[in-house]
Order: structure tokens, then C-alpha cells, then sequence
């Protein structure tokens, strides 16, 4: 499945670079702040003075950190880019099967960094044309073809809580607390949270919090279908990791290919019919390909009695 990219907040941005979508070019402005290039390939990536991000491959899995923790991980424009840029590298890499994005210091993301929209002096400018880049949050628009999950501390709210239903599945530490704290200050949900937080959740739960902008901590989220595991604190990194890798560990092709239809019934599909059309003509090409050879193993004994 390709990437694919929704509104750009072209404005709060400086100079310009350039990226090609569906082979056409893409302007987004940026800003570069004292950003360091990650390793070399191969090598592991971490943090250098002045990095906002951090990425970590661990086998076949990855994880995203955003590393802003005196400000809660609010996003700046450059910590945008970075996300985009982690994100989009991980779905263009072969041998990464699952990312995990978490928050360095105690907390996944606190929102857009209001302190730097504030004090902006260019003027405001949305570019109207959903197709032509990312969010202001960065990969907030992106559409992967490979798994992503969140695990979330502390505050994940406002454009952070947006950031988090970006992930497939949410990993929540018993203290953390979600809500559109944005509610207060008139800063409107522009990086996906009106779209998927009523899919995840039903339009009446999901307009309860966007309506009142009130915090939901974890065993709430859990309820709603908002949180997808509840896990003491300090432990939702570990958590998601070993989620990864257990998800990491089936045959890809036919997960993706079961990842793709669900998403696409629950967003895109214009009827039942092409939705279950859809679904079959991805399963198919999986029953030579990793079916068989799953069958296969099954009948010498694998897996038998629902084993792991």
C-alpha cells in the first residue's frame, strides 16, 4: 500500500524543501533546527545533542521516540519532520515489520508546541489541497501498509492524542491521560482526530471528548475501545515491544493483507460488496504464497491446541 498524505500547515514553516508523492512533487515548508542525520545503515540510531527524535531498530521492529521531555514532547516544526521522516522511512524499509512510537521523560506528546505557534510572525497559511503533504504533526496523515503502536505515558493529548490514534493499537499506562486539551485555546483537531477517534470509538463517546475537551484517563480509554492494553506505569515501552515482536513474528504478507482490508471496510469501502471484494482479492494471492506452507506446518504439529 502506498503512503499516502492529507492537509500541510505550509505556513508555519520556513524555507522549503521537496518530496515526491504518486510522482509528483510536494512543498512543505521547514524549518531546520540543529537536526542531525540518523546512522548509517545497519547501525543503530540514537540520540545526538540537539536531536528531537529518536529512532532504535531491535530486529525487525522499531521505535520512534519523540525526545522533547522539557516541554512534555509538545511537537515543534522540526520534530514534524523528523516523525515524517522516521515513519515514512520504516514503511519503505523490507525488514522492519512494526514500529512502536512512544515519548522520552514520562510523557507520549503534549500537543503542538503552542509556545512556537505563538510566536510565528508569518502569516497563517492552509493549504486547502489534502493530497499535497503531511500534518502540522508530522506523519499524522500517513496511511501505512505495516503496523504501528503507540505506547503512552503520561499526557497524550490535543495533537498528541491525535498522534496516538494514528498507531493501530494503544498501549496505556494506568496514570496517562488522553483528551483534546486544544478544546480550551481554540486550536481545531487538523491532524486526524475528527476522522478517527468517531471510527475508533462511536460518534457519541468521540464528541463527548472533542465537545468538552475533558481528560479520560486509562481504564476510561480502555472501556471506549480507545486504549488497547491498560499496563502499570513505567511499563508501557516493554509492553509494546513485546507486542511487536509477537506481531513482527507472523507471516507478513497475510497479516498486512488482513491489516489493509480492515482498514479499508472501516474508511474507504463504498459498500459491503466492495469491501468484501476487496478482501478477497488480497487473500487470495496470500493462500499460495504463505498459506500452504502455514497448513503445511500445522498438520506436522504446529500450532496444535491454539499454541503460540
Amino acid at each position: 500500500m502506498s503512503l499516502k498524505h492529507c492537509q500541510t500547515l505550509a505556513p508555519l514553516l520556513g524555507a522549503i524543501c521537496q518530496r515526491k508523492i504518486w510522482g509528483h512533487p510536494l512543498r512543505v515548508s521547514l524549518v531546520q533546527r540543529g537536526y542531525c542525520d540518523t546512522a548509517k545503515e545497519g547501525e543503530k540510531t540514537g540520540r545526538v545533542t540537539g536531536q528531537t527524535v529518536v529512532s532504535e531498530r531491535k530486529g525487525s521492529v522499531v521505535t520512534v521516540a519523540i525526545n522533547r521531555p522539557e516541554v512534555r514532547n509538545a511537537v515543534n516544526q522540526e520534530t514534524a519532520r523528523r516523525l515524517l521522516e522516521e515513519l515514512e522511512a520504516f514503511d519503505a524499509d523490507p525488514a522492519l515489520n512494526v514500529a512502536v512510537l512512544h515519548g522520552k521523560g514520562g510523557n507520549f506528546c503534549a500537543g503542538y508546541d503552542l509556545k512556537e505557534l505563538a510566536n510565528q510572525t508569518a502569516s497563517l497559511k492552509l493549504e486547502q489541497d489534502v493530497t499535497k503533504g503531511p500534518g502540522p504533526m508530522g506523519p499524522s496523515r500517513l496511511e501505512l501498509s505495516k503496523p504501528l503502536i503507540a505506547a503512552v505515558s503520561g499526557f497524550a493529548v490535543a495533537g498528541g492524542l491525535e498522534l496516538a490514534l494514528l498507531a493501530d493499537l494503544r498501549v496505556v499506562e494506568e496514570s496517562a491521560i488522553m483528551g483534546v486539551f486544544c478544546r480550551r485555546f481554540g486550536v481545531p483537531l487538523i491532524d486526524g482526530g475528527t476522522v478517527r477517534l468517531p471510527r475508533l470509538i462511536g460518534l457519541s463517546r468521540a464528541l463527548d471528548l472533542i465537545l468538552t475537551g475533558r481528560p479520560i484517563g486509562a481504564q476510561e480509554a480502555l472501556a471506549y475501545g480507545l486504549a488497547n492494553r491498560v499496563v502499570p506505569d513505567g511499563q508501557a515501552l516493554q509492553s509494546a515491544l513485546e507486542l511487536a515482536e509477537q506481531i513482527s513474528s507472523f507471516p507478513q504478507r497475510c497479516l498486512r493483507a488482513d491489516r489493509s482490508s480492515a482498514i479499508y471496510s472501516s474508511y474507504d469501502a463504498p459498500s459491503f460488496t466492495q469491501a468484501m471484494q476487496y478482501e478477497i482479492d488480497r487473500g487470495v494471492p496470500v493462500i499460495l504464497s504463505e498459506a500452504v506452507d502455514g497448513a503445511t506446518r500445522f498438520t506436522s504439529g504446529t500450532g496444535r491446541g491454539g499454541k503460540f
